[in-house]
């Protein structure tokens, strides 16, 4: 195993199933942050660059004609599919098997390019020297994340709360002390300086804008053994045969800090970053 990660296509091999229940939504209100701050009416298309099962452009499709979402991995498209079909937007949303450094591929022009806590994993400078040349005029590129910096209050909530930070360790006691990511590591962890790549890119910006969260959420022990699942770090396939073991390991830890089996957490707010294309051509 290599000291120096290199994308491979096991990055997320496995974790589609558990994203819907294990990840925590984006902050009520985004949808309508973006369509203020873009001035979105239902027209217009909207590429979702690393959309995973389609969570960040099945909320904003109400917001555009069409919405297309673009992943490597077959069982993110998969869900993808299966979620529009489900919440009615089979026919207005598409689903494209590709990496984002094979865009374009002839999938034409957008008004808005949307990466959801994706654009780290990708070669930052190709894509978005890429992603701006398919943006029409006025066109932006927004990045949306989990607002990292704010760390939410357990006061008044009901219920324990979620012992993440002791699934970690259970995952570091089965996988080793450094990050996995697909068939290598992350000794140095994602990539930083994205402002001096979109910039250098030809975007200027950005416009920040946060998502207020807050709200008191209740997990269970699926939700929370579907979380850890639906991470690149300890996607199923990383344990081998020890998977089912480190399953009742974590189960076992929850049924510790839980009886009840129910646990508290808050919304996190969400961070966006809005990035426009610049005036020069090309």
């Amino acid at each position: 195993m290599g000291a120096v990660w290199e994308w491979d296509d096991s990055l997320f091999l496995g974790t589609a199933a558990y994203y819907r229940r294990g990840r925590l939504p984006y902050a009520p209100g985004l949808a309508d942050v973006l369509a203020t701050v873009l001035g979105l009416d239902g027209r217009g298309r909207l590429i979702d660059v690393g959309c995973g099962p389609g969570t960040l452009a099945l909320s904003l499709g109400h917001l555009f004609r069409e919405v297309v979402g673009v992943d490597p991995d077959n069982g993110m498209i998969a869900e993808a599919t299966r979620q529009a079909a489900a919440c009615g937007m089979g026919t207005k949303a598409r689903w494209v098997r590709a990496r984002a450094e094979e865009l374009p591929a002839g999938l034409g022009t957008f008004r808005v390019a949307s990466f959801g806590q994706s654009f780290h994993w990708m070669d930052r400078g190709l894509v978005a020297a890429t992603i701006r040349g398919m943006l029409r005029p006025g066109g932006a590129l927004v990045r949306i994340s989990d607002l990292k910096s704010e760390t939410p209050s357990l006061h008044g909530l009901p219920h324990p709360p979620a012992p993440y930070a002791a699934i970690e360790e259970l995952v570091r006691r089965y996988l080793g002390p450094v990050r996995r990511a697909g068939r290598t590591v992350l000794p140095n962890g994602t990539p930083g300086d994205e402002a001096v790549v979109l910039a250098r890119a030809g975007f200027t910006g950005p416009h920040r804008h946060v998502v207020p969260g807050g709200q008191a959420l209740e997990r269970t022990p699926d939700d929370l053994v579907s979380w850890v699942f639906s991470m690149s770090y300890a996607a199923p396939h990383l344990f081998g045969e020890r998977r089912d073991a480190f399953e009742a390991d974590v189960r076992r830890l929850l049924q510790e800090v839980s009886p009840s089996e129910r646990f508290s957490e808050r919304q996190p707010s969400t961070e966006v970053f809005v990035w426009r294309k610049g005036l020069a051509e090309g």
